[in-house]
């Protein structure tokens, strides 16, 4: 398969930028799994993240295998692994003055023995340098402005699965507050701050959950299940506590049907996770929930207790704009806000806010602490739970915890972003603008419209909803501009799992539907007209069913008056390596095949995952299953249309030969994330311009991230 086309001559065009001055953006340069610091480990993940004073070397937590993990970042673009460094009990947090490290520990036995130790690392030689016995389980820490002390929120967390999690549950957390001299953690001098008695919920066992300190050495406190804060002074004493109360999110899903709804509204209180000073008289608070609550918003309040701005549902409905909503979390907390911090960029202070189920971080311009902008929306890792802004570099880090590698998805990842005169490279698809809320995800097929627009599809994941979207590319981002959903009888169309649509050349659609049988999903083809309706529903020949698998149709186009469908993979009577290609004449009902063979590979499988027809030749998406740095083939390949000739069905059927014109490998990293699994859909407009989208999976155990791009013609 001779490649036509180098990816690397067209890399520059996904991010090209005109030639005069751009305002100041984030952008995404580099995605570090942080299994390459612990490769032969089950399970990794990075949590709390911190650097060293110039910014060269990260920190980060890591639960699962109970270690530290090292990133040098003296070139931001390209981390380099620094290994790890094992601990006896579970880090749960770092803060870093200098080059020594505040580490907590977990050393509980369990719920009711609870134990902890704040170690004082050097970062430079990876040693310990000594250890104070904290007298509880600790969550987070957080060092004074002016590294005269520490503070570890003792958290003492209840037994989730004991009294449906209800408190109190024993023993109670406090806070420490420990001196430092000359970043010396002074452990005699230890003040345990008792705040008990402040909150409305379960007043006698607090569990303190976050801390950040401000340029006065006053020390903020979030006590997330009694949805409550504490404002104390260095020596433990009770500034101003207050609750953290309720908010409301207007215009939300709040069922999970397999639809994006936004409809309903809901009041929630907000048990805050984190809190971060953004000045030295309001804090912000990320709005995650946790066993009563969850207002999936994020608020700035005055350090009394007044409230000055809550986003309601406005962070969530950006969310939903860029294709990151998920679904299946609209009966519990939605995007569930868990991360925030602050800094300031050139002379602008910035909130930004971690998004734990949407893998999203917003970006606001705090100059206006009542009137905060979202400046922009960055895509993470699944589950950002540390964020890192480091204005001394001009960069910001997220450290993502979640890892998937058992399930064959994403891994854990720290991921970099440079903040630079530059166009925003995200979102690249975006449904803003619409006069109603509209949610998407999970773009499984394309096509390439005569009036200048393109038509995607969603799959199963929104079975309940099936939706074809027409979007203006020329505009940047790309614009959803309208949702057709696609109706049976007046109704949402059921058993769907839209795989392919191409035009009928009437004003209509053809939609390849991949059939599961065992969800009464069918194989077959619809004809759709112009508003959606199913008018004509064409069911898959015996010859074909006889031998049916999961893996059905994936892209269809029509050359000709005949349809032309990529199935996946091998069916029961292929050979092993051979797809079939199948055609179907709606005129005269006939059916045929060609066999075309699959890229060899070494993990995973390859399959076909779109189809389009143009200027002569068949083009097809050619990919393997894997993703970030196991992944191999992602490829556009193509076949002239004078070479297929189909044979009738339950026969011989004769093999192409495609050639490669197009390494996608390069452009699914073009902006510093990792490669993603699932290239799913083509189009190709009159002019050759080829149009590319990712499946996001409609955000289930996926970061979300879509990628839609443009390559020029060949």
């Amino acid at each position: 398969m001779p490649t036509r086309l180098l990816a690397s001559s067209a890399l520059a065009l996904i991010l090209a930028t005109p030639g005069f001055a751009q305002e100041m953006n984030f952008n995404r340069v580099a995605s570090f799994p942080v299994a390459r610091n612990l490769p032969a480990a089950e399970e990794t993940s990075a949590e709390i993240i911190a650097a060293t004073e110039d910014g060269m070397t990260l920190v980060y937590t890591d639960s699962p295998s109970g270690s530290l993990g090292f990133i040098d970042i003296t070139d931001p673009a390209a981390p380099a692994p620094l290994g790890a460094l094992s601990l006896e009990g579970e880090p749960t947090s770092i803060a870093i003055v200098g080059t020594t490290g505040y580490v907590a520990v977990n050393t509980s036995a369990d719920y009711l023995q609870t134990g902890g130790a704040l170690l004082t690392l050097d970062v430079g030689t990876r040693q310990i340098a000594a250890t104070c016995d904290l007298g509880g389980q600790p969550d987070s820490v957080a060092v004074a402005p002016d590294a005269s002390f520490l503070a570890v929120a003792i958290e003492n967390e209840r037994d989730e699965d004991l009294n449906e999690g209800a408190l109190p549950q024993m023993p109670a957390g406090f806070v420490a507050i420990l001196p430092l001299v000359d970043g010396a953690v002074d452990c005699a001098g230890m003040i345990r701050a008792d705040v008990t008695g402040l909150a409305e919920i379960a007043p006698e066992d607090p569990e303190p959950e976050f801390v950040s300190i401000n340029a006065d050495g006053e020390i903020a406190v979030t006590l997330q299940e009694n949805n409550h804060i504490v404002i104390l002074d260095r020596s433990g004493a009770v500034l101003s506590h207050f609750s953290a109360g309720e908010a409301v999110a207007e215009g939300v899903d709040a069922a999970e049907e397999g639809a994006l709804s936004f409809t309903e509204s809901v009041t929630r209180l907000r048990e805050p996770d984190a809190i971060a000073w953004i000045d030295a008289d309001h804090v912000a608070i990320a709005n995650e929930g946790d066993w009563n609550g969850g207002s999936r918003s994020w608020t700035i309040l005055a350090q009394d207790g007044t409230e000055v701005f809550e986003s309601g549902a406005s962070f969530e409905h950006a969310i939903v704009e860029i294709g990151h909503y998920p679904e299946g979390r609209s009966e519990n907390k939605g995007v569930e806000p868990e991360a925030i911090v602050a800094g300031t960029f050139g002379e602008t202070p910035m909130i930004f806010v971690g998004s734990e189920r949407g893998s999203v971080i917003g970006v606001y311009d705090a100059t206006d602490p009542a009137h905060p902008v979202l400046r922009q929306l960055l895509p993470s890792g699944i589950g950002p739970e540390g964020l890192l802004p480091i204005p001394t570099r001009g960069l910001f880090v997220t450290a993502n915890e979640t890892d998937l590698g058992a399930d064959g998805a994403a891994r854990s990842h720290v991921m970099v972003y440079a903040w630079q005169e530059a166009p925003a490279a995200y979102p690249q698809l975006t449904s803003a603008g619409m006069d109603a809320l509209t949610g998407w995800g999970a773009l499984s097929g394309m096509v390439a419209g005569e009036d200048g627009m393109l038509y995607a599809i969603s799959d199963s994941v929104y079975g309940a909803q099936p939706t074809i979207f027409v979007i203006d590319p020329a505009q940047q981002p790309a614009r959803i501009v309208q949702a057709i959903r696609v109706t049976r009888d007046g109704a949402p169309a059921r058993h769907m799992d839209m795989e392919g649509i191409t035009l009928d050349g009437q004003g209509g659609f053809w939609v390849a539907n991949e059939g599961r049988t065992d969800r009464e999903i069918p194989h077959a083809l619809y004809h759709v007209n112009a508003e959606g309706a199913i008018t004509e529903e064409v069911l898959l020949p015996e010859a074909l069913l006889a031998h049916e698998t999961r893996f059905g149709f994936e892209g269809v186009t029509l050359v000709d008056g005949t349809l032309w469908m990529a199935v996946q993979r091998e069916w029961g009577d292929d050979p092993a390596g051979m797809v079939k290609l199948v055609s179907y004449t709606p005129a005269t009902g006939v059916w045929g095949a060609v066999h075309y063979p699959l890229a060899a590979h070494e993990r995973g499988w390859v399959g076909l995952s779109e189809i389009v027809a143009h200027d002569g030749y068949l083009y097809l998406v050619e990919r393997d299953n894997q993703l970030g740095d196991l992944a191999a083939i992602k490829q556009i390949t193509r076949l002239a249309l004078a070479d297929l000739q189909p044979a009738p069905l339950g026969g011989d059927l004769p093999v192409v030969t495609p050639e490669v014109v197009v390494d996608l490998m390069p452009y699914l990293t073009a902006t510093g994330g990792y490669v993603l699994d699932k290239v799913e859909s083509l189009a190709i407009t009159a002019d050759g311009t080829m149009w590319i989208a990712t499946d996001n999976d409609g955000v289930d155990d996926h970061s979300g991230e879509t990628m839609f791009f443009s390559l020029p013609p060949m």
